[in-house]
This record gives structure tokens, C-alpha cells and sequence, in this order.
């Protein structure tokens, strides 16, 4: 039955993301940007990685690394933040050996710079890179084809997207992104968008596809609602573009100084 058809295509998040046995997966949160900041290891190697980390949740982060006894390797940025500043240059500067990784089109500095058909691989985890321009020049979507789902930042969101009318932002740009790079991904796939501001923590291809308010529409018709949505200026930008472009180690806020020195 049709109605059948249409409930098996928007029920995928309501099972447990199927993450390999040797993956280890944490999704943390930052209550004040609305921000997850993801950490993945592989359990045999014990190395891991950190995707879209906050300053101030730095020591949160490592404490956890340390608890379960893990090697942090990476820290990933998915694009410039506008409304937190990275935590990577708090990390890298408690933990020399933590190379930045970020999108040679972002404008920003980083130790290892990635681009559309890249990877990064921490034992048996491998993180596919895809460029998704449109919210910024430099937004990039981290894709696990082995664990079935990707890592959406500011790109796609859950029933929304990422603002376009700032920081080099562009509607056509990210509606053609977003359909060819994400929503063309297999629709049982998970996706872990940066923020939420609602409470939920992950929805799926099949979801976005079939509900999502904006990128439902025709092209002309996203334009037009991306014009329009009269969003407030972002009360962080002044002081997260700075610090974000210097990978959170410079031009940072004098009471946040102390933080990497």
C-alpha cells in the first residue's frame, strides 16, 4: 500500500544508528551555541578524532578522551563558525600533537587542509570528504559509508539548513550542494547535523527528503524563502570569524586569552 511505502521511507530514525562494533561514537552538546561536537575512535587502535569541537567544552572533551583511554589524533572542523569559537586551539595547545583539519576553501588556518574526494582514516574508520559550499565557501560534509551515515554541519540541519545571507553565503549554491552531495546519499543513511535547537540529535536522507520545509521545494522557491527568512545578525560573529579564522589559537577575546596561552 502507498501509505505503507511512504511510512517504511520515514521511520529509519526511529532505529539505533548501526555503528560498526569497533567504532566508538560519542555525540556531546554545547547548551549555550546549540552546538554538537561529535568524537569518534576506533576501539582497537584507540585513536580518535574530535568533529566540531567548542572552546569552552575543550576540558569536557579531553576528560573524556582521557577516560576512555583514547589517543585524540585529529580535530575537525566542518566549515568557519560564526556563532562559537573552535575549540582546537584549546586542545592543540594542551595537546601538541592534535593536528586542525578544515577546508582549503574556508579561509582559515589549519594543519591539514581537505577538499571534495579526500579521506580521513583512523583505523578501521574512514571519514569520505565532501565539499557542501552555499551557508559558507568552506562547509564540508564528512561521509562513513561503512557506518551509514555523514556529518551534515551548518550544510543541512534537521528540517532546515544553514543560513545563506552571510559569510559568502549562497542559496543556489547550497541547494545544489545539499541534493548532490547529501540528499543523494542511500535515504537509510544517518545524518548528525552541528546544531539543533529543538532537541533531536539525528535524522536520516529518506526524512529530509520527504519533510524538510525548505529543500522540499523547487530551487526558485528555496531562493526566495532564504531571501526572506530576516534572520538577526549572529551575536557571536565579531568575535567567533576572528578567532575561528586563526584556528582558535589567535585573536581570541582577552577573558578567553589564558585558554591557549
Amino acid at each position: 500500500m502507498q501509505s505503507s511505502g511512504i511510512l517504511n521511507k520515514t521511520m529509519f530514525t526511529l532505529f539505533s544508528p548501526r555503528w560498526k562494533p569497533n567504532i566508538f561514537f560519542r555525540q556531546l552538546f554545547d547548551q549555550e551555541s546549540w552546538t554538537y561536537t561529535y568524537l569518534l575512535a576506533d576501539k582497537d587502535s584507540k585513536e580518535a578524532l574530535l568533529i566540531d569541537p567548542v572552546i569552552e567544552k575543550a576540558d569536557r572533551d579531553l576528560k573524556l578522551i582521557k577516560d576512555y583511554d583514547l589517543k585524540l589524533r585529529y580535530c575537525l572542523n566542518t566549515h568557519v563558525h560564526a556563532d562559537h569559537i573552535t575549540g582546537s586551539g584549546r586542545i592543540k595547545s594542551l595537546q601538541s600533537e592534535v593536528q586542525s583539519i578544515i577546508s582549503k576553501e574556508s579561509g582559515a588556518d589549519a594543519d591539514i587542509f581537505v577538499h571534495e574526494g579526500d579521506h580521513i582514516e583512523l583505523g578501521s574508520l574512514k571519514l569520505n570528504v565532501h565539499n557542501t559550499p552555499g551557508h559558507t565557501n568552506g562547509c564540508i560534509t564528512f561521509v562513513s559509508h561503512e557506518n551509514g551515515c555523514a556529518f551534515t554541519g551548518d550544510a543541512l540541519l534537521i528540517r532546515g539548513c544553514g543560513r545563506t545571507d552571510f559569510q559568502q553565503g549562497n542559496a543556489i549554491k547550497l541547494y545544489d550542494n545539499v541534493w548532490n552531495k547529501i540528499l543523494s546519499l542511500p535515504e537509510d543513511y544517518i545524518l548528525y547535523p552541528a546544531h539543533d535547537y529543538q532537541g533531536r540529535m539525528f535524522t536520516s536522507v529518506a526524512e529530509e527528503k520527504e519533510h524538510n520545509p525548505r529543500l522540499t521545494k523547487t530551487k526558485e522557491e528555496f531562493v526566495k524563502i532564504m531571501d526572506g527568512l530576516g534572520l538577526a545578525y549572529p551575536k557571536k560573529i565579531d568575535i567567533a570569524l576572528p578567532a575561528n579564522l586563526k584556528c582558535g589559537l589567535d585573536d581570541l577575546p582577552e577573558n578567553m586569552k589564558h585558554l591557549v596561552e
